[in-house]
């Protein structure tokens, strides 16, 4: 009786371990797509800031400081 109590405890370890090779593995992935995908957001946010520096850079507008008054009558 002592050594398939042995055996049995054998048995629910290993599939206590398997388990959790697996659960490791699913957890593995997810933070490997999860990093990817902060990569292509980070990739993606300097392009919208560069564009949106661009576009105030190369508006034409002045600022209001910048103006000159208009020419009083």
């Amino acid at each position: 009786m002592e050594i398939q109590h042995l055996e049995e405890r054998v048995e629910n370890l290993e599939m206590k371990l398997s388990f959790q090779d697996d659960t490791i593995e699913q957890l593995n992935d997810a933070i490997i797509d999860q990093q990817k995908r902060l990569e292509d957001q980070k990739v993606q946010l300097t392009f919208l800031i560069s564009r949106i520096k661009t576009m105030q850079v190369g508006s034409g507008l002045a600022s209001e400081a910048d103006e000159t008054p208009p020419p009083h009558y």
